[in-house]
């Protein structure tokens, strides 16, 4: 099926929810939702079926024997469960083993895993494997802060509560000392 295809597809299901809804999808201020919505869906949703560690591709041999943070990188990512934001901040932390990676591309590692429907839990462990798996660093630590929109505007209805996971490979599984680094370093500013 053509990209175009699709985007037909998507705009005339929007529509038909639109109309399901009990809207008029004819009506002015509605007309070009459908499209809108095709169109945002593309940019929100562009890393379906993108292997995460693609985003890992320059790396650099280089001998660093402390902890790297990169901390406090936003995201934007949809709920799979209802299909509504959630977001927040990703923190990551590794050792590395003889090789670094350009810092711009753990960003880009983290807007990867937002661009699909997505779960914390899950986003949080597809960042730390593909550091894993492309740095092969003696250890890594990712935590992810979001708020849900799920839970703080529908449901439940608790705006202001937040939710960390937390994941620990390698040298941090073990050692409370450097996850205690780690910790402090996204204290700082």
């Amino acid at each position: 099926m053509t990209v175009e295809l699709k985007k037909n597809l998507v705009e005339e299901h929007i529509k038909a929810i639109l109309e399901l809804l009990g809207e008029d999808p004819a009506r002015e201020g509605l007309i070009d939702t459908p499209k809108r919505v095709a169109k945002m869906y593309r940019e929100v949703f562009a890393g379906v079926g993108v292997d995460p560690e693609t985003a890992l591709t320059t790396t650099f041999e280089e001998e660093y024997e402390g902890i790297v943070v990169v901390k406090d990188i936003n995201y934007y990512t949809f709920c799979e469960h209802h299909l509504i934001p959630f977001f927040g901040k990703a923190h990551i932390g590794y050792i590395p083993n003889g090789r670094v990676v350009g810092l711009s591309k753990f960003a880009r590692l983290v807007e990867l895993v937002s661009q699909r429907p997505q779960v914390q839990e899950r986003m949080t462990q597809q960042i730390a494997n593909a550091v894993m798996n492309v740095l092969q660093p003696e250890g890594v630590i990712v935590s992810v802060e979001g708020q849900h929109l799920c839970m703080c505007a529908r449901g439940v209805k608790k705006p202001g509560s937040s939710t960390v996971t937390t994941i620990k490979k390698g040298v941090f599984k073990e050692s409370v000392a450097l996850v205690d680094e780690f910790e402090r370093a996204l204290q700082r500013d």
